[in-house]
């Protein structure tokens, strides 16, 4: 049967022709096609790397990834396959977009196949739960000689495949880089932002995970928008002082990579941690739910912030909460009974 290809955005199409770099993309899910279908309508040769070899034949041979992403028709220009060596071979930048707790074992594993010098940006967001450490960190030590991105932002895969405006922020050390990257994926439909703030960014797109659980949690009790609302707020205010602790600059919060992330996060059940969170708060069964970092993220970060004193009630209560420790309306109780105090 013919499929109609959409192209979107004619002038993506045309610009940058000889600009045109190979991209490598490892990760077969909903983000890394995402991601892979707004590479290819930048004209860049795309191969994704995916284990499943019904994912890869699904994307060669129907432009579309059923599994993680439904009938959305992707890119006719990106290509699958599972082997690794064939998707890093020659590869001008890598996307690595692996579940953050799978990050660290993915890339030592291929290492030595990823081009010298090769920018590799991180599409996971979280804290490694057995170290406390930055994705950013953890892939520095694994791949010392390569330039160590992350892209963070308010972006369902849903709408990046399907080519709906999105805005993101590529954070980098080396703020050339940066500014290389974005310029490199932003398109009529996906801008993209530069920053060298790279702790600060990756603090953002980890930590609002966490905070959107317990917002979809307080909607699922029953509680109301004007209390999820005030939890939302308080808890951002936290992100901002745990960023400074890591070494992140507060303002960076302020951003697509830390508020508009927690906006959209904290307020639509297609994110993972918010539909986490309403199944929570309704007493129904977690099992079968879809991966939700912040539950792993949760119990590393209330850890860090009591060993470093920093003043964080409600990610300790999020925690504690997840943990099953304390129930909804005890977390609820609790927050609402400590201390007055200004408004920081």
């Amino acid at each position: 049967m013919n499929k109609k290809i959409a192209v979107l955005g004619s002038s993506d199409q045309n610009a940058g022709l000889s600009n045109s770099k190979k991209i490598a993309v490892l990760g077969g899910g909903a983000w890394g096609t995402a991601l892979g279908c707004m590479a290819a309508q930048k004209n860049h040769q795309v191969v994704l790397y995916a284990r499943d070899q019904a994912t890869v034949d699904d994307i060669n041979h129907n432009h579309t990834n059923r599994r993680y992403l439904g009938d959305i028709l992707l890119h006719h220009k990106l290509c699958a396959t599972t082997n690794a060596a064939e998707a890093l071979r020659d590869a001008d930048t890598v996307l690595a977009v692996i579940p953050a707790q799978s990050m660290a074992a993915a890339l030592q594993n291929l290492k030595s196949l990823i081009p010298g010098q090769c920018p590799v940006v991180l599409c996971a967001k979280g804290i490694e739960r057995s170290t406390g450490r930055l994705m950013s960190q953890i892939i520095a030590d694994i791949l010392p000689d390569h330039p160590i991105a992350a892209l963070s932002g308010p972006s369902f895969a849903s709408d990046v495949a399907r080519g709906l405006p999105t805005a993101v922020t590529i954070a980098c050390k080396n703020l050339a880089i940066a500014d290389n990257l974005a310029a490199q994926f932003s398109g009529s439909t996906f801008r993209c932002y530069s920053t060298d703030d790279l702790t600060g960014v990756e603090i953002g797109g980890a930590l609002k995970n966490v905070v959107a659980v317990a917002a979809g949690a307080t909607i699922g009790k029953g509680l109301g928008a004007s209390a999820q609302a005030a939890l939302v707020t308080r808890a951002f205010a936290e992100l901002r002082r745990i960023a400074v602790a890591f070494g992140g600059r507060p303002e960076t919060l302020m951003g697509l990579s830390g508020l508009g992330d927690l906006m959209l996060s904290c307020s639509s059940p297609q994110s993972r941690n918010y539909s986490y969170g309403l199944a929570l708060g309704r007493g129904a069964s977690l099992e079968g739910l879809l991966l939700a970092e912040g539950v792993a993220t949760a119990p590393i970060i209330a850890e860090i912030c009591a060993e470093r004193q920093i003043y964080a009630p409600v990610i300790t209560t999020i925690a504690a909460l997840l943990n099953g420790s304390i129930t909804i309306d005890a977390a609820v109780a609790g927050l609402l009974s400590r201390p007055l105090k200004n408004e920081d």
